[in-house]
């Protein structure tokens, strides 16, 4: 496998699927991370492709522990008084030098939670069902342990609801179905996901700002055609946004923002509109705003 690597995505539902072919995993508060084991070499890999390994040395040097030719697919998380930490990780991947990274390590400990294993041995493995490229996985990194672990996984549906209710205190967003017998959909919404009802998915259509780095962006949410204006953006998520906004001019136009009024922003061409993940707030006045989480 090449070090860029097309990562699988989930669509969104309001109810786990019932039947007995589904699996069930709890949906880690993090930043999605590939792990590639190569000969002699780590190689991290976010979701956009960008390559982060001087951001988390500490996760270099526990992966230099798997097979040369493993490659993994999870979320890279932080934990703090229990819970996952969502800030701590930007803190973590915004790691501008060395020095810092490496001070940051010490701070502020990354785990991985890995839920799927693509290859083993350079063998690809992403044709083979997940039932099988899990059970591979928990044979691989059970030996290993911290800071390098399995997600959990369930093929009971009312044990997957009592995590559901119960594990949100610990930081986890939802929950993500998967067939046993499906390959890995790499470049798909192939999985379906169960988040709590704070957050949501959205479709980015403008910005405010530099292209290169908004302040702010322009979403609207499924069923919704209103544009809605987000808070201004963190500046990790302003860098990732200057990344991955499609280049081009659709024009300009206004959006009205909670609070503030009319404001105008340059708008998006339609082909490659990236979908982001918003924290839904609603205001004294019973009006929506969104917190931009991550892009999707």
């Amino acid at each position: 496998m090449t070090a860029r690597v097309e990562v699988a995505l989930a669509r969104s539902v309001d109810a786990l699927p019932a039947g007995t072919d589904w699996a069930f995993e709890p949906k880690f508060d993090g930043h999605r991370m590939v792990v590639i084991r190569e000969d002699g070499d780590v190689v991290l890999q976010a979701r956009s492709g960008r390559l982060v390994a001087r951001a988390f040395p500490d996760l270099v040097s526990a992966a230099l522990a798997l097979p040369a030719g493993t490659v993994l697919d999870g979320e890279v998380v932080v934990w703090h008084d229990g819970r996952t930490d969502f800030a701590a990780v930007q803190r973590r991947a915004a790691a501008a030098s060395g020095a810092r990274a490496r001070a940051l390590a010490r701070e502020l400990p990354a785990s991985y939670a890995a839920f799927d294993l693509l290859a083993d041995g350079g063998g690809d493995l992403r044709r083979r069902p997940y039932a099988e490229r899990r059970a591979r996985l928990v044979g691989m990194l059970g030996p290993l342990g911290p800071p390098l672990q399995a997600v959990p996984s369930t093929t009971d549906r009312e044990t997957a609801l009592t995590w559901y209710e119960t594990l949100p205190e610990r930081g986890i967003e939802g929950l993500v179905a998967k067939r046993v017998g499906d390959p890995y959909p790499g470049g798909r919404r192939g999985w379906l996901k169960l988040r709590h009802s704070d957050t949501r998915d959205a479709v980015v259509v403008g910005y405010t700002g530099s292209s290169r780095g908004p302040r702010a962006l322009v979403v609207v949410l499924p069923g919704d055609g209103t544009p809605v204006l987000t808070t201004p953006l963190p500046t990790g998520l302003r860098g990732e946004a200057g990344r991955v906004l499609p280049r081009g001019d659709g024009g300009e136009a206004v959006v009205t923002a909670v609070g503030v009024g009319e404001v105008a922003y340059r708008v998006l061409p339609e082909e490659g509109r990236p979908v982001l993940e918003v924290r839904q707030r609603s205001t004294r006045h019973g009006a929506f705003s969104a917190e931009a989480v991550r892009f999707r």
